[in-house]
């Protein structure tokens, strides 16, 4: 089987990678090479997808079974890509997002069928625009689509709201014992999803014949509440999270990333029903829980000290947001 990935190296596909390596499909990546990732067995292809006319001369002579567009955010991603393949590939997946599920939810259990509504996030509403355009090339041009909607899919970042992700400062102010924020009361509904799971079910499409027009959110079953997310973090820092609540709105008001990643995602309780993707890809299941994925996850930052980044901007956005919020409710 042989497979491209456009990108390939990221926080989601580095993991769906090697396990790609490991399976021996005969997998290509394209990217610009400015992050370095120890994937032996993949094969590099250098390139920029965002100059079309190039790469249609590098990917000449290419035909692949699957091509996976993993950094596609725009209608105008689509449209290029589509260009690009529409006749060299019998399988394009397209990765979106499970933050394009209507918010707020008007059920509490989301299936592939939730309406998409995100008014709240540009993000969103663009990965919804990819979807429209990329279903009306299947209808219309028999292009063969799968869209596969991952939801807050974690492996080397840290999945919190603030000061997380790529940096290390959640987790250097708990150690520390600075007050750290938890959105809202800290019991609204949340699934994080170790990416080794998701790479499971994910290969699990490849090639499979009727998956073709379909989409599919991956999710792990396991659900936690804010508090116990940010609990197993401190847990794995061995420390005790100093935890201020605050109203998501209250937050949402320092910052448009804030804005759309709480009100637009965040704040919402999410309950996935993953029975879709078990009927198509049986045996799948998240076997990684978050208070062990965590662990994993900081063992790779701290064995490493030039990963420990801790933002200077992002302490000081905490302490303005804390500080407001205590002068007005707390003093």
């Amino acid at each position: 089987m042989k497979v491209l990935f456009i990108g390939g190296t990221g926080n989601i596909s580095t993991p769906v990678s090697r396990l790609c390596i490991e399976k021996g499909i005969d997998l290509y990546l394209l990217n610009r090479g400015n992050r370095k990732v120890d994937l032996p067995g993949a094969k590099l292809i250098t390139g920029d997808i965002s100059q079309p006319l190039k790469m249609s001369e590098v990917l000449k002579g290419h035909s692949w079974d699957i091509v996976v567009d993993w950094i596609a955010f725009t209608e105008e991603d689509i449209e290029r890509d589509f260009n690009l393949f529409r006749n060299s590939t019998k399988q394009f997946i397209f990765i979106s997002s499970a933050s394009i599920y209507q918010k707020p939810l008007a059920h509490p259990v989301i299936t592939e069928s939730t309406p998409l509504a995100n008014p709240f996030w540009q993000y969103s509403r663009n990965k919804i625009a990819c979807e429209e355009k990329l279903n009306n090339y299947y209808r219309n041009e028999n292009f063969p689509i799968t869209i596969v909607r991952p939801s807050h899919t974690y492996d080397n970042v840290i999945p919190v709201a603030i000061g997380g992700w790529t940096e290390y400062t959640i987790v250097d102010r708990i150690k520390k014992g600075k007050k750290i924020i938890v959105h809202g009361d800290g019991t609204s509904l949340w699934v994080l999803t170790h990416a080794e799971d998701f790479a499971k079910a994910f290969i699990g499409l490849f090639a499979h014949q009727q998956v073709i027009g379909q989409t599919f959110h991956i999710t792990s079953d396991e659900i936690l509440n804010w508090n116990q997310i940010y609990q197993a973090v401190a847990n794995a820092a061995g420390a005790e999270p100093n935890i201020v609540h605050i109203p998501s709105d209250f937050i949402a008001r320092f910052s448009e990333d804030l804005y759309g990643g709480l009100i637009g995602d965040k704040s919402e309780s999410v309950i996935f029903d993953n029975s879709k993707i078990k009927k198509y890809v049986p045996g799948f299941t998240a076997a990684i829980p978050f208070s062990v994925g965590i662990k994993r996850t900081l063992a790779w930052f701290e064995s490493d000290p030039k990963r420990m980044i801790v933002n200077e901007e992002t302490n000081l956005l905490m302490d303005e947001i804390i500080r407001k919020y205590e002068k007005i409710f707390v003093d």
